[in-house]
């Protein structure tokens, strides 16, 4: 279990929130512009949506120095900012990852 003011944590919290701003755009915002005319939910939920990339990227920067991330983690992190659902599983795996390394050094 992570502490509230551990860098993983923060990763964690911009990332459900950047996660879940993509899936209302893409499944309700766009949705409502195409199906019915609605062109304001794309540009608020798109605008939403922007600026939690762009933290979500900056913390995801932060985070890999602090916390000494594997190889793998900083790519995948970007990737997985581009991808629906992708902030998900990327907490779980990068979780999955640095409790082992955290775990081997002991």
């Amino acid at each position: 279990m992570l502490k509230s003011n551990h860098p993983l944590s923060t990763l964690t919290q911009i990332g459900f929130l950047e996660g879940m701003s993509f899936l209302l755009l893409l499944g309700v915002a766009m949705p409502l512009k195409y199906m019915m005319g609605v062109n304001e939910a794309v540009r608020f939920a798109g605008s939403a949506h922007g600026i939690l990339f762009i933290a979500y990227l900056l913390v995801l920067l932060f985070t890999a120095h602090r916390v000494k991330f594997p190889l793998w983690g900083m790519p995948a992190g970007v990737l997985a900012a581009i991808l629906p659902f992708g902030p998900f599983v990327f907490d779980w795996a990068i979780k999955k990852a640095v409790d082992k390394s955290l775990q081997e050094s002991r």
